[in-house]
């Protein structure tokens, strides 16, 4: 072993050793946060506070995450009826009653929320409206809104659904029925903003820029200009920024044509995140899948070439044989014919992603060019629809 790779195992430890003392302090620090003292009393309290991320509408209600000001700061997430609607940024004050989020017999939705730092639900509290949010972020969310606008105005469900679960991250919005069709067919993880999603992409767009004559050095980082117009597209949700970081890397790690340079930019890069944040470690499972998809492209994907021929296959059985052992793990089954389903439809997703991103951009600039678009993309995501309904 040559000293390059003794260095690197020494900085990785020192880094793993670093990350757990950092895990202990943060788990220490939510647990002894004061909001939590007023978990579950019979008394109501009155709480101002920030809207910090951009609202996740459901289909009967909608959930805000706040950080709260004052001595009790803190995140609390807070359930509110559909109307009337709130931005991100938003100033509220909140008059309520605080719970400890519950944890179900299938789902710790209490260590579901701990990895961004929620240690208190609301439901229903009394909300008054103190300032409307201003900033880029704010302007950036609102023409999102007319892209989920265009979307769910041209297309019908259950297109409409699985294309805004795709493109806007809207998981909320899809019917309980879609989902447990995707479940069971094994492709529930093609609605869902991850790692995945960002390594498909930029490997479509580096074999289409590279087939459209743009040179090698030059074609990565089209590619990452494009995934960073797609990430601000669905509002730079968490974890779509950190999906990106990890497929950013992976194109990167194409450029430069050397696996184990990609390798250890990927680990390098997974715990710079674990130090700002330890919690993802154990308890966000997008950050589990992202990273080990990566690795999995990274490590396995020039293997299957060989095999299948193909760029899409391969990268896709690559991250699908890598990120089994997480899913099953936290959903305590595998579909059996996934495989088969996810050969039949992973080919269709790269050209809807393609696709929704130019209808998502015409949207706004050229609604016309959009309505043109819109047919073949309804037609691909139909062919979707009707694969899961004889599957599943």
């Amino acid at each position: 072993m040559n000293k390059s790779k003794l260095f690197f195992l020494g900085f990785c430890l020192i880094l793993i050793i670093i990350i757990f003392w950092r895990y202990d302090i943060v788990l220490s620090d939510l647990e002894n946060s004061q909001l939590k003292n007023y978990n579950d009393s019979d008394e109501e309290i009155v709480l101002t506070g920030k809207i910090i991320k951009e609202p996740d509408v459901r289909e009967n209600n909608i959930k805000l995450t706040i950080l709260t000001r004052g001595p009790s700061s803190g995140r609390i997430l807070v359930t509110v009826g559909r109307y009337p609607e709130y931005g991100y940024g938003d100033e509220l004050e909140i008059t309520g009653k605080l719970q400890t989020p519950t944890v179900f017999e299938d789902f710790n939705y209490k260590k579901y929320l701990l990895k961004d730092g929620i240690v208190s639900v609301s439901y229903y509290p009394k909300i008054k409206l103190l300032e409307k949010g201003r900033g880029p972020t704010s302007i950036l969310l609102k023409f999102k809104d007319r892209v989920r606008q265009g979307i769910y105005r041209i297309f019908s469900p259950p297109q409409s659904e699985i294309l805004g679960a795709m493109m806007l991250g809207d998981k909320g919005r899809m019917s309980l029925g879609l989902k447990e069709k995707l479940n069971v067919t094994g492709i529930r993880h093609i609605t869902a903003i991850s790692g995945l999603h960002i390594f498909i992409l930029s490997t479509i767009l580096m074999s289409l820029l590279l087939g459209l004559g743009l040179s090698r050095s030059r074609a990565p980082y089209v590619s990452l200009g494009i995934i960073f117009l797609f990430i601000a597209m669905i509002g730079f949700q968490p974890s779509s920024v950190r999906a990106g970081i990890m497929g950013g890397l992976f194109v990167l790690a194409q450029a430069f044509g050397r696996k184990s340079v990609g390798t250890r930019a990927i680990i390098l890069t997974a715990g710079i995140m674990l130090l700002i944040n330890p919690l993802l470690l154990f308890y966000d499972i997008g950050f589990q899948l992202s990273f080990l998809a990566v690795l999995g492209i990274i490590t396995l994907a020039p293997y299957f070439k060989k095999w299948v021929k193909s760029t899409i296959l391969a990268t896709t059985l690559s991250a699908y044989i890598f990120t089994l052992p997480i899913l099953f793990y936290n959903f305590g089954r595998i579909s059996l014919i996934g495989p088969l389903v996810n050969i039949l439809v992973i080919p269709v997703v790269y050209w809807i992603m393609i696709l929704g991103l130019a209808f998502s951009i015409l949207i706004l600039i050229f609604p016309l060019g959009a309505w043109l678009i819109s047919f073949p993309l309804w037609l691909l995501i139909t062919y979707i629809t009707k694969i899961v309904d004889f599957f599943s």
